[in-house]
């Protein structure tokens, strides 16, 4: 999921980061296409249950709950661009052999699960190096800027990414996202395989055991009170994000009666709030400081959410892709503003154990945001659980208005630094 950097007009470490920058745009289109691809598959050529698109969203998280802690701590031991590598072509590899079998019709949904969860696992294992490898490559005082370069590419990838879906699935079928997925990765390895910059080793805790070096993550977390803070709230935000999308493609074609083409259409014009929100980031930080930035964003972003579940009619769609936009702007801005935050905050030997601890709590909420959206679905109906997701993402903003953050006007620059 950020942001870019440079320093002087052509310096290799420019250089350096156009292509990580590039790899990651080019992995992150493919990714979102097929976030719409896997569950139409699902849907359409599989004739999955509710439930199942819902179980499909948690299997691509689930990983963050059983290897996240261990990733962190085996991150910091190594350097970060091979690992990246690995992670990238393994991914290429898995996604690919969802088309392959599909044309051989042997496609079955524990197929999909499998390839979900393996594909989480890779994700896994390279977000943590990739966060960690972003300050080596950019200078503290160009972090914000560089995530937000990184982060409104992503928010690109995810306009453009729904409607390529649809495009795909309509001349090749919905197989054919999930290929061109397996394609954007192996460009990925290219791009990154072309960096040149070196990189520190990684903290080689010889001698040390991988509990202990777990616990040192857990213990920074749990004993500061703003990774505190975020953790809890982003877990709670993430369990009604997830509940909410896991379930969007079902509300749009059979609540709202949306072909392919229009669900695509839809969730392009929902994603474009990401845009708006990379481009407002950096204003708000210096309008109205780092801390107050991120609350007034969330602020914005969890009230629209409510939009989407009262969508009906003939401008449902509208006001669906309406209710997106609004959350996407306000979400990315204020991801923007907290992945600045922890590269400058936390010290870089403890850096991957520290966000595998943060993650492992914020990304592990996420399954459990796919398998409640899936069951919750079933059992009360697809608009009523929007509708329930929607009032949980709004609940969680009183999280934050009870933390220290809400007295601040600058989130701290290093840990136990105050604004």
């Amino acid at each position: 999921m950020t942001s870019t950097r440079s320093e002087q007009s052509e310096q290799p470490g420019q250089r350096d980061f156009r292509l990580l920058w590039a790899g990651e745009t080019t992995s992150m289109l493919g990714s979102s296409v097929s976030a719409v691809s896997m569950p139409l598959v699902a849907v359409v050529t599989l004739q999955a249950s509710t439930f199942t698109v819902g179980l499909l969203t948690a299997a691509a998280w689930l990983p963050w709950l059983l290897v996240g802690l261990p990733a962190g701590a085996w991150v910091d031991r190594l350097p970060k661009r091979p690992v990246m590598l690995a992670c990238n072509a393994a991914s290429a590899a898995v996604f690919a052999s969802v088309p392959i079998a599909a044309w051989l019709g042997a496609l079955s949904m524990a197929h999909l699960l499998v390839v979900a969860t393996m594909g989480g696992v890779a994700r896994v294992f390279f977000s943590l190096a990739y966060r960690a490898y972003v300050p080596i490559l950019v200078a503290d005082e160009r972090l914000l800027a560089a995530n937000t370069r990184l982060q409104g590419s992503e928010s690109a990838a995810q306009v453009a990414g729904p409607g390529l879906a649809a495009l795909l699935a309509q001349a090749f079928g919905a197989v054919s996202g999930v290929l061109a997925n397996a394609v954007s990765f192996a460009v990925a390895v290219l791009c990154l395989r072309s960096v040149r910059a070196g990189e520190p080793r990684g903290d080689d805790t010889a001698g040390r055991r991988l509990l202990a070096e777990i616990r040192d993550g857990l213990r920074f977390v749990a004993a500061d009170p703003y990774l505190r803070t975020l953790t809890v709230f982003s877990a709670m935000s993430n369990i009604a994000l997830m509940g909410y999308q896991s379930i969007q493609v079902v509300f749009l074609a059979r609540d709202l009666g949306a072909g392919a083409g229009q669900v695509g259409a839809t969730l392009a014009l929902a994603g474009a709030g990401g845009l708006a929100g990379a481009a407002l980031a950096g204003r708000m930080a210096a309008r109205f400081g780092t801390a107050r930035g991120f609350l007034l964003c969330e602020a914005f972003a969890a009230p629209m959410m409510l939009l989407g579940p009262s969508s009906s009619g003939g401008t449902g769609l509208i006001l669906f892709a309406a209710a997106g936009f609004g959350t996407g702007a306000g979400i990315v801005a204020s991801n923007i503003l907290t992945s600045t935050f922890r590269q400058q905050y936390c010290p870089k030997d403890l850096f991957g154990r520290i966000t595998a601890s943060t993650s492992a709590l914020n990304y592990g909420a996420v399954p459990l945001g796919g398998l409640l959206g899936g069951a919750l679905g079933e059992t009360l109906g697809v608009r009523e659980t929007l509708w329930l997701m929607a009032a949980t993402q709004l609940g969680s903003i009183s999280i934050l208005l009870l933390s220290p953050i809400r007295r601040l006007r600058d989130l701290p620059g290093r840990a136990g630094a105050q604004s």
